[in-house]
């Protein structure tokens, strides 16, 4: 299993991605216009001890952490490990560029924790699967449950956008359009309310809101303006075939926070937004020999 990068090019188009198989984790996207749509850290950390702060991070079976006593270790155990590709995945032809990496259960070596510890009961094995074409990148994250005990979950891909010439906090060109009526809680402040018609903007301090979708609204439909990167995103999600709501996250950690992450330059909060969909509530458990699949679609405008 190799640990280097892995660059995708989708040769008709010119536009490229990078994987690296610690975590399965995009860590950069450029479109065929040269645009390049993802933030990655500049004081990431690279070497495999610790997740990559930037790209897209993967977050199974939980996002956040829940319970710092008692559950796993935080966003769960996808990001914190090494993939292998699956063979034959890789492709590249006129329509589309693409590869699928998986991690089962066996192979996972860290941030194991909870009822997902050494020797648990529960199995399952997660494939992840990018592909590119000039303007949209897809990603699919498939779980399967290979065990023999059903159980209960969330799925979240943690993407980082980068806001181009530092504009984060820039309301009028740094925002996210689309989530008119979701049930917003504010984790930061502890408010719970129903979001306006106004886009959700970067306040100047800790943003980190969990957006719900309203009832009968089940796939994510948003516009994330970045600066001069304007992207549309959109996401749904399947368990054992039935549809699933999908909330969106938030976040920025502003000036303050960024200061005590010691694998995030200070500075550099002016130059990302993370809008992360996921399915996070009303999930229903995944049963024996059955799968769930989480995909979103983005596409620069």
């Amino acid at each position: 299993m190799s640990k280097d990068p892995i660059i995708i090019t989708h040769s008709a188009s010119g536009a490229t991605f990078t994987i690296n198989p610690f975590g399965a984790h995009i860590t950069s996207w450029t479109d065929a216009d040269g645009r390049s749509l993802i933030f990655l850290s500049r004081d990431a950390i690279m070497d495999g001890t610790k997740a990559i702060r930037g790209g897209i991070p993967l977050c199974f079976p939980q996002f956040g952490q829940t319970d710092k006593r008692h559950s796993y270790p935080q966003h769960g155990f996808l990001r914190n490990n090494y993939w292998s590709t699956l063979e034959e995945s890789k492709f590249d032809n006129e329509e589309a560029a693409g590869i699928s990496m998986e991690l089962a259960l066996k192979d996972t070596i860290h941030a194991r924790g909870g009822k997902w510890d050494v020797g648990t009961t529960l199995d399952c094995k997660c494939i992840f699967s990018v592909k590119i074409d000039g303007k949209t990148m897809t990603n699919t994250l498939t779980v399967e449950n290979t065990g023999s005990d059903a159980f209960d979950f969330q799925v979240l891909l943690h993407t980082y956008y980068l806001v181009t010439d530092g504009m984060a906090l820039d309301g009028a060109v740094c925002n996210v359009k689309g989530l008119e009526g979701y049930s917003v809680s504010d984790k930061v402040s502890g408010e719970e309310y129903i979001l306006g018609s106004d886009p959700v903007t970067l306040p100047d301090g800790l943003i980190d809101r969990v957006y719900t979708a309203p009832e009968g609204n089940s796939d994510l439909d948003v516009t994330v303006a970045a600066g001069r990167n304007i992207v549309s995103l959109k996401a749904h999600g399947h368990v054992d075939g039935e549809e699933v709501p999908v909330s969106c996250v938030v976040w920025n950690p502003h000036a303050e926070n960024a200061k005590k992450m010691p694998d995030f330059a200070e500075d550099q909060y002016l130059e990302m937004i993370c809008v992360e969909p996921g399915m996070l509530s009303n999930v229903p458990m995944l049963k024996a020999g059955k799968s769930a699949s989480f995909t979103q679609v983005m596409t620069c405008l």
